[in-house]
This record gives structure tokens, C-alpha cells and sequence, in this order.
């Protein structure tokens, strides 16, 4: 079974014993007197976090008590995520219940996540043995995507360019039979001109990765994801500041790979394409500039008001080829806007859809999974503010109002009227480490999205 869920007995595996402050005068009145003695010795009252481990017999390790919230309806169902690092090397079990044991288990694999590439760190060295009842096998798939995610966004745009970028798209794609191609030079310039402006002035070639799953006979369903590796923000250029996370901008091509590796491991039924416009966002002197009009794969021609908004640059080209072969959904994720953090903050990504039964099953697997998601409208009269005077639409419109709506509104006018389209506007970013989330790259949105591809095509 993989790490870090184990097939051991469950006798054998110490036990962990969940508390509140409410309970925990309880859960020690059914301890063998001395462990009861020690926890009290020690000052033990459940709080949210608090982890004690208590000796057995021999001088082994006995059990583990760890606190919870009292109240399961504001608890975090991720708090037993900070296990991993609080538990000495070794097996364990559940041995009574935390107020979700599933999303429990799911946090104790999402916490054990280390990124070691530059700098050493020893692996945690626990495991659990999963649940009664648990699927172990959906919960490592959910884990080894958020691992997959994580690591691509964690690594830093010298190592993790538009071509380092395919490479791991192409091990993806390989290590469950797809079909690949990417897409580059000549052939980038003539059939996807949004994506080839965006990375013209990098030394580094923009490109789009594309590759297919799965039964063609089957419902298609098509991911994009915006691979910029890295942002400056073009000739509006960035503030120092700004620059320092823009590692993650490549988040959305890092989700959509998590939630492929997901679909591909599970054998969902449906026939997958997965499409990234892989690119670097740089200044040099042939760099794409404010007020440039360029034809798009569409036709429609574009207006560039900001440099800045390049993300809906690239996923345009993409999502008009999605839409080229009539996919039965389509779902882009991008890292887009600073408005959308603005709205909803770090941990709230707002999704759109032109579906209201997409939108009422994506709000309840995004509940279900504490993958949140949040609903904002593709709010149709603030799209004549795309406007332009000398071209179709103008990419960024004057003015700071409502800037991740007018951005999904910019992409609405890529895909196909009577297309089932989900777009996410995420952060791909924990700017403060929690419970089973460490500060860094995070899986976003894509365990939802994968539960609802499930429920759909399972």
C-alpha cells in the first residue's frame, strides 16, 4: 500500500486517541491508571493540536492522545495533519474516532508531505493503517497528486521552465499510456499566436503540451491549465515584492497534472485531454507590449491593456482548441488574479460555470472533500468593459473593479457557447503553514473537481 498508509494490523499499530477539551476527562477515565497519571502530570486538556504520547510497558511508546475542536461543525477536518510531525517514527491507528476518519486519514498522508529537492529532510518515518471503511487506495491517489502538485510548484523557475515543465508532463503522460505531443516553434506562431506573444521574449520557448487518455469511445473531458513558469509581468513589470511567489504561476498547469494523474490512476471512464500552455512571461526587446493587438487562434482579435494579465492570454488559444472537438466538460485552472485573493483570500478559490448543476455538485464536493470553492458569476455586463477601440476585447480593462470576473468573462469569450465550462481562479499557495498544508505550493480545487469527474464517470 503506498506511503504513508500501511497493511499492518491495527493491533499492532500504536493507538491515537482523539480528545476536545469536553471529552478529555473522559477519554482519561478509560486509561490503565498510569497512563492516566501521566497524561495528567503532563498538563494534558485536548486543545485543538495538542499532542501527548505516552509510555507503555517496557518503556515503549503506549498510545498518543492528540486534541481536537469541540465543536465538529467549525472544526478544521485537516487538524490531525499535524500528526506527522509531532509522532515519533513508527505505525499507528485510529483507535477512536475524529470528527471525519476519512478526511482525517487524508490529512495524516497530506502532512507528511516534505519538499527535499534542495534542502535535506528526512522523511517523517510514520504511517497509519487506514480506517474500517476508508478507501486507502482513492485516499493515496488524492495524496500522491498533492505531492505531484506540490513538488512542481515548489520548484524554483530555474529548474522548473516551460520545457522542464513538459518533461513532467511527459512522465505523467507515459507512466499511464497517453498519447503525447507539444507544440513549439513555427507551428506555435501560426496556430496559437496568444500563447507565442506571452513567451517571445524569453530565452526559453513558450510551447503547449498536449496529451490524451483513455477510451476514445468514452465522454471527452478536457483540462487546461496556465503554465506560466514564471511572471514578471511582462513590460508592466511587477514590483519586487510581487515577483517572490511567482514561481507558483505555473500553479494551474501543477493542478490540472494532479488532477489527470487522479482521473488516470482511478481509470475513470472518460476519454482525458490535457492541455498546457507552457510559457515564461519575461522582458526583453521584442517583448509583447500594452496597446499590441494580436490575432487569437479564434480569430478574434486582442487588445493588450496590461502586460500583467497574460494568464488569460495563453489559456485563450488553448481553450479555443478544447473547444474544437465539442469536449463534453471543460474544466481551466489558473493562478489569475490578484482580485480574486482580494475577495476571497488564499484559502477560497472562486470557480465559475456557465452550468448551474456543475455549480451546485461542485459546491457540494468542494464541502465534502474541505477542497474549498466558492461560486462568483460570470456577471454579463461588466463584459462590455472589455471593450476596445481598435480590437475585438482588450485582455485587462481600465479601472480595478471586479478584475477576476471580467477575467473569466475574457475567457467565456474563448469557449464555445453551449460548452459545459469550469473555470478556477486559484492560488496554488499556502502563505502560512496549517494542519495538513505546509507553507508553499498547495493542491487546489483538484480533489473536488476529481470527486465530481468520479460521480459523473465513474
Amino acid at each position: 500500500m503506498p506511503a504513508p498508509f500501511s497493511t499492518a494490523p491495527a493491533s499492532s499499530a500504536t493507538p491515537i486517541l482523539f480528545a476536545t477539551t469536553s471529552t478529555c476527562d473522559k477519554v482519561a477515565a478509560n486509561l490503565p491508571a498510569p497512563a492516566r497519571e501521566f497524561a495528567t502530570a503532563n498538563g494534558f486538556s485536548a486543545k485543538p493540536g495538542e499532542c501527548l504520547t505516552l509510555p507503555g510497558e517496557n518503556g515503549k511508546l503506549g498510545l498518543v492522545l492528540f486534541g481536537l475542536e469541540d465543536d465538529a461543525a467549525t472544526a478544521d477536518p485537516f487538524r490531525p495533519g499535524q500528526l506527522p510531525a509531532k509522532l515519533p517514527k513508527g505505525t499507528y491507528h485510529f483507535a477512536n474516532a475524529p470528527h471525519d476518519a476519512r478526511l482525517a486519514a487524508l490529512a495524516f498522508a497530506l502532512g507528511s508531505y516534505r519538499f527535499s529537492r534542495y534542502k535535506k529532510a528526512e522523511p517523517y518515518g510514520v504511517s497509519l493503517v487506514p480506517p474500517e471503511g476508508a478507501d486507502a487506495d482513492e485516499l493515496a491517489r488524492m495524496a500522491d497528486a498533492a505531492t505531484l502538485a506540490r513538488d512542481l510548484i515548489n520548484t524554483p523557475p530555474n529548474d522548473m521552465g516551460p520545457e522542464e515543465l513538459a518533461e513532467a508532463a511527459k512522465t505523467l503522460a507515459d507512466e499511464f499510456g497517453a498519447a503525447w505531443r507539444c507544440v513549439g516553434g513555427e507551428e506555435l506562431v501560426r496556430e496559437f499566436p496568444l500563447i507565442h506573444a506571452v513567451g517571445m521574449a524569453s530565452t526559453r520557448a513558450p510551447r503547449l503540451i498536449d496529451f490524451t487518455w483513455g477510451d476514445a469511445s468514452h465522454p471527452k473531458v478536457t483540462l487546461v491549465g496556465k503554465g506560466v513558469c514564471f511572471d514578471t509581468g511582462g513590460l508592466d513589470l511587477k514590483p519586487s515584492s510581487a515577483m517572490l511567489i511567482m514561481k507558483k504561476d505555473m500553479g494551474g498547469a501543477a493542478n490540472v497534472l494532479a488532477l489527470a494523474r487522479m482521473v488516470m490512476a482511478a481509470k475513470l471512464k472518460v476519454r482525458l485531454r490535457v492541455l498546457i500552455p507552457a510559457v515564461e512571461n519575461s522582458v526583453a526587446g521584442n517583448a509583447f507590449r500594452p496597446l499590441d493587438v494580436f490575432r487569437s487562434r479564434k480569430g478574434l482579435t486582442v487588445e493588450i491593456g496590461n502586460t500583467d494579465a497574460e494568464g488569460r492570454l495563453v489559456l485563450a488559444d488553448a481553450l479555443t482548441l478544447a473547444c474544437e472537438e465539442n469536449p463534453d466538460l471543460l474544466i481551466d485552472m489558473g493562478t489569475l488574479t490578484g482580485a480574486a485573493r482580494v475577495a476571497l483570500g488564499p484559502d477560497l478559490p472562486p470557480f465559475y460555470t456557465n452550468d448551474e448543476a456543475l455549480a451546485t455538485d461542485v459546491a457540494r464536493h468542494a464541502r465534502q472533500e474541505n477542497d474549498p470553492l466558492w461560486r462568483l458569476p460570470l456577471w454579463q455586463p461588466y463584459d462590455a468593459w472589455l471593450d476596445s477601440k481598435v480590437a475585438d476585447i482588450n485582455n485587462a480593462p481600465s479601472g480595478g473593479f471586479a478584475g477576476s470576473i471580467t477575467c473569466a468573462l475574457f475567457m467565456q469569450r474563448f469557449v464555445t457557447a453551449g460548452t459545459r465550462w469550469l473555470h478556477a481562479d486559484i492560488y496554488g499557495w499556502t502563505p502560512a503553514a496549517k494542519p495538513a498544508r505546509p507553507e508553499g505550493g498547495e493542491c487546489q480545487g483538484a480533489r473536488a473537481f476529481y470527486k465530481l469527474l468520479s460521480e459523473r464517470y465513474g
